[in-house]
């Protein structure tokens, strides 16, 4: 059974009281363009991040605000940043590195938050049905094309909030050749 795939550069998400500090008091994102979950999407807002080696400017943030800032980085983006972020899933923060922002109005300096995000499949709880899987179930994916790759260790997230659609960062969506769109086979 096929299903989209997505690359991911990094990106920031940002709570509500580092908003209002990097952009000014009470600022709220401006929607730039949705993104393939519900409710998500890209801001105008981007920000710097500022490591102890080096920095990334114009890192974009999306929205909505959310509970903990998370950056999410490729490993490449960590050496240049130097700090190892370690490969998570999305929200699973603690003990990983911080860094400090830079945005128009002010700077945050976070003590953690700084991941690299694992591979991993959004889908509904219809879909999950429909491909013999569950929430948390880790899977295989087959690529096609001259770079064609299986990616393991594939974490399948299920929940009536998702639309179906694989998640990669550039690196590893550059590896295997793949674009946004391309249709890749979920194997177990």
């Amino acid at each position: 059974m096929k299903l989209p795939i997505a690359l991911s550069n990094r990106h920031i998400h940002l709570s509500q009281a580092d908003i209002d500090v990097l952009f000014g008091e009470g600022h709220e994102l401006t929607h730039f363009k949705p993104l393939s979950q519900p409710g998500q999407f890209a801001c105008e807002e981007k920000v710097d991040l500022v490591g102890p080696k080096g920095t990334i400017k114009g890192v974009r943030v999306l929205g909505p605000a959310r509970p903990a800032t998370q950056v999410e980085i490729s490993l490449t983006d960590g050496f240049a940043l130097g700090v190892k972020a370690p490969i998570r899933e999305s929200g699973d923060v603690a003990g990983s590195p911080g860094l400090k922002l830079v945005g128009p109005k002010g700077e945050v300096e976070i003590a953690e938050g700084v991941i690299v995000a694992s591979r991993h499949i959004h889908m509904s709880l219809e879909d999950a049905e429909k491909f013999g899987v569950k929430d948390k179930d880790i899977v295989s994916v087959r690529t096609s094309g001259p770079r064609a790759l299986v990616f393991e260790n594939v974490l399948v997230r299920a929940s009536e909030k998702f639309a179906l659609e694989m998640h990669v960062d550039m690196e590893e969506g550059n590896a295997a050749g793949v674009r946004n769109g391309d249709l890749v086979e979920l194997i177990k």
